[in-house]
């Protein structure tokens, strides 16, 4: 089936993004397709009508996103109740989850407007906050979810559950819960493991720990992982969602992850795969 409406979203202050973004609306209207521009972008752009979020994620049946990894991770959570598949093209360095180039982009286009683009779905996970037994909010990740303290040099409490099995009360700086996908990001950095992305599990991963023997652990995908701020010792306490959306947590708070009910569709490009893509940006191999 021939896909009539497409989303386009960029890296809006990139002026690279609004060149080609211009250009594939041009490209698109040229197919017969109508293009979904997003409000900032049509701004930048100076066209004359733009169409609200809500509507692009009725609408799209297919979406592009001109940038890099973190313009295509908030976009994600947009589309994060629809499995519409997203071609993200990077402009800069070969990203993890913008794999297409400039180069590919109408060659793989080509092939999404025909219907059938090869895509990788990806797990999400979904995000509860709970307080004082009221849900404050849920969200969808695709990354992962980041409980840290603030600026002082202090640890904070953080009681663990798994499928509400005791698991530890981890002392450190706070800890990552994150996706295959989202592995490669703050939990590789934080010493977790590289998880190929179309496996399905989940990684909890502390932030330097207090006890040097609490490691990274993997758990299956049909776990429920419960969080409590056990105790902050007046630190302020942050839950972060996919590095972009955060909230202050209270002594008490309690987040909740499960994977989510829905995926990530993400086009992929034909002239690569992923170990070519984890080798170049790791740089293994380079002396």
């Amino acid at each position: 089936m021939q896909i009539q409406n497409v989303a386009i979203f960029a890296k809006v202050h990139d002026p690279r993004c609004r060149g080609i973004a211009s250009e594939l609306i041009t490209w698109l209207e040229e197919k017969g397709c109508t293009p979904l521009v997003e409000e900032q972008l049509a701004l930048q752009l100076g066209l004359p009508a733009a169409v609200l979020e809500a509507e692009i994620r009725d609408q799209a049946e297919l979406v592009v996103v001109l940038g890099g990894d973190g313009t295509l991770i908030s976009v994600a959570r947009l589309f994060s109740s629809r499995d519409v598949p997203i071609l993200g093209v990077n402009l800069g360095s070969l990203g993890f989850l913008t794999e297409i180039t400039v180069e590919e982009l109408y060659t793989r286009l080509e092939k999404c407007l025909e219907g059938n683009p090869r895509v990788s779905e990806r797990m999400m996970l979904e995000v509860t906050l709970h307080r004082e037994g009221q849900q404050i909010e849920k969200c969808n990740v695709l990354n992962d979810m980041v409980i840290n303290k603030g600026a002082l040099a202090r640890i904070v409490d953080l009681e663990t559950k798994v499928n509400r099995h005791f698991l530890t009360t981890y002392k450190a700086d706070g800890l990552i819960v994150s996706t295959p996908t989202g592995s490669t990001g703050y939990s590789l950095s934080a010493g977790g493991p590289i998880i190929h992305p179309l496996m399905s599990c989940i990684v909890i991963t502390p932030i330097c720990p207090h006890t040097l023997t609490n490691r990274p652990i993997v758990v299956t995908d049909e776990s429920i992982i419960s969080i409590t701020v056990a105790s902050s010792f007046d630190e302020k306490v942050y839950l972060t969602l996919d590095g972009q959306v955060g909230f202050e947590l209270r002594e008490g708070d309690s987040v909740e992850i499960r994977k989510a009910l829905t995926t990530t569709a993400l086009v992929m490009s034909r002239s690569r795969e992923y170990f070519e893509i984890l080798r170049t940006k790791l740089k293994w191999g380079e002396r």
